[in-house]
């Protein structure tokens, strides 16, 4: 392949230098521009401080600094303006002061602190109006105003929040709130309504922990709700029809309690339940417990080493395989190559014509040019003195090569795209090579046979042992209301299965011996009568889910009005009873209307 030739490198054109020196005088401009700005930025920050407009002249002199961030001249004048609107803005403040309006005053003082931070009288004056704001809170506290002395506080810890005396007066007024929620809640509870007078607790403790007995007040007062809205079980020891009292000793009423969830109010009674409260009654009766044991004869399989015998490589013929595909994809990049090449070679050729035919043009237009001008100067020389002779036009110097010179300029272009191709594909196939010979290597190091073990598949006995216990449980459900009518008995079978095999120890081909190891009947029977607890426990908590959701949607039929007490009674049962899982939709806006910042609390949380 011959070498690749480059164009000659060509003197800048007259349109680069007009760029440069377009960009210079673009620049220049910018720098006059930003320079123009600053100066008027500064001329009407100047006039605004004249004219006393505070704000104006803050923001011109804020836009001067960010086109020139270190001016120091800049810097003192909005200095010194600050300082002169913090003078006015003091003065307003003390006017305020004097008429008695601390409120206003507040954030004018500290307006001037912000605008002058050395201004030591603004400073006094404002330590005197915190004080007295919070004298003013003080005052309201023992009013029992209590709202608007926090009021006062709050604003006073706004502006300092290490006031001592302010951070004092917000405990005593936590303090004075937390003892009238209590003694609105005693109110509520001596009223009867229990769901008002447990948010009130919970309001007390939550304005100052440790101030009243709120805390333990809302539990007793938990406990009673909880009393009043439980949904009684009432059941007794199960009817033992099959003379089997383990089975018995699981249907017991304490394990259906350990069963049922310990969030919400469910009680487990075996006493008579109060008239018209609501629960259902249960009855149970183990009918029968049936043991079945069997045995099957049955066949498994061993599977072990006879021998290895030689095999083909399997890796082997993946590696020639992919040999394969890289040697056809090198004879492709290869014929790329060739023909990217013989392009290369036909742009040169097509190159070098332009450029003698461009060569003999130039010397064409030097000829003419120089023969006119000798006919000019043997013209001049007849001519009469002040007189331009015909053959001294300029046109006859004109250039006449145009059309050969971008002829030589789009086949420099095309052979330049050419030479970078040819680069290119002379580094692919380059590439490609060193893949095959990678893949040859790797061919040739992996051996043409492995070892592959041989197996065979041993037949033996086995004996397999099953025991199931079967308990058949009766229960019967009744609504405690005083119209329910009674429910038709449920009688299912609850199963518990055990199984194990066995087989004798086959030395030769790897077979252990496994005597049999089954559980004991005992604890089947133990395990079927938790399976028919848990199952009578399930359709105990469906009858519960069904009377919570009724006292649910109650409640969310009053939402619309939360802060009502007749609503916050309805919403309150229908929360204990839905402890485990909360519906926020009732909650949120019971808390909200009560002040509550955790309504979980509502739950003793």
């Amino acid at each position: 392949m011959p070498p690749v030739r480059s164009l000659p490198a060509r003197p800048p054109s007259s349109l680069a230098r007009r760029l440069g020196f377009l960009a210079l005088s673009l620049f220049a401009l910018l720098a006059v521009t930003g320079c123009s700005a600053f100066s008027r930025a500064v001329k009407e920050g100047d006039q605004f401080t004249t004219n006393r407009k505070w704000e104006q002249a803050e923001a011109a002199y804020l836009r001067a600094l960010a086109v020139e961030p270190g001016d120091s001249e800049v810097k003192v004048k909005l200095r010194n303006m600050r300082k002169q609107w913090g003078a006015e803005v003091f003065q307003a403040a003390q006017a305020k002061h004097a008429e008695g309006d601390l409120a206003s005053a507040t954030p004018l003082l500290v307006r001037v602190l912000e605008l002058d931070s050395e201004n030591d009288p603004a400073r006094e004056l404002l330590g005197q109006t915190l004080d007295a704001r919070v004298e003013v809170a003080l005052k309201a506290l023992k009013e029992e105003r209590l709202q608007e002395a926090r009021a006062e506080l709050d604003a006073v810890l706004a502006v300092n929040a290490e006031h001592d005396a302010a951070r004092k007066g917000v405990v005593a007024v936590q303090t004075a709130w937390a003892r009238r929620w209590f003694s609105t809640a005693q109110r509520l509870e001596e009223e009867g309504k229990l769901g008002n007078a447990l948010l009130a607790y919970v309001r007390a403790d939550q304005e100052r922990v440790g101030v009243t007995a709120a805390r333990e007040r809302a539990e007793e007062v938990r406990r009673k709700l909880r009393d009043e809205i439980a949904f009684l079980v009432v059941t007794g020891p199960a009817e033992d029809k099959a003379s089997a009292p383990d089975v018995v000793q699981r249907l017991s009423p304490g394990r259906l309690s350990a069963l049922l969830p310990q969030e919400v109010p469910i009680r487990v009674i075996t006493a008579d339940a109060p008239k018209d409260h609501p629960g259902v009654r249960l009855g149970l009766a183990v009918e029968r417990v049936m043991p079945v044991k069997s045995v099957e004869q049955g066949q498994k399989l061993q599977r072990y080493l006879v021998t290895n015998k030689a095999v083909p490589s399997p890796r082997r013929l993946e590696l020639e395989a992919a040999l394969l595909e890289q040697e056809r994809k090198l004879e492709d990049v290869e014929r790329k190559l060739s023909g990217v090449l013989r392009d290369y070679l036909r742009k040169q050729d097509e190159l070098s014509q332009a450029r003698e035919v461009a060569a003999r043009c130039r010397e064409r237009e030097r000829t003419v040019c120089a023969k006119g001008l000798s006919e000019c100067i043997r013209a001049f020389e007849r001519a009469k003195p002040g007189d331009v002779p015909n053959e001294c036009n300029p046109a006859r110097c004109n250039p006449q090569c145009e059309q050969e010179e971008g002829a030589l300029a789009q086949r420099a272009n095309a052979a330049k795209e050419l030479e970078r191709r040819l680069e290119a594909a002379q580094e692919g196939a380059e590439l490609q090579r060193r893949e095959v010979q990678r893949g040859r290597d790797a061919y040739y190091r992996e051996p043409l046979t492995v070892e592959e073990p041989v197996y065979a598949d041993y037949p033996y006995d086995v004996e397999l042992h099953r025991l199931s216990i079967t308990t058949s449980v009766t229960e019967r459900l009744i609504d405690l209301a005083k119209d329910a009518a009674g429910a038709s008995p449920r009688t299912e079978d609850y199963a518990a299965v055990a199984e194990d095999s066995s087989n004798k120890a086959y030395d030769k081909v790897g077979v252990l011996a496994d005597p049999v190891q089954l559980r004991t009947e005992a604890e089947l029977r133990v395990e079927a009568g938790d399976k028919a607890m848990a199952s009578i426990a399930e359709r105990v908590k469906e009858r519960f889910d069904i009377y919570r959701q009724g006292k649910v949607e109650d409640a969310r039929r009053g939402m619309v009005r939360p802060s009502a007490e007749d609503v916050v009674e309805t919403a309150v049962r229908a929360l204990l009873l839905t402890a485990d899982e909360p519906p926020q939709d009732i909650l949120q806006p019971l808390a909200k209307a009560r002040g509550l910042e955790n309504p979980e609390a509502i739950f003793g949380r």
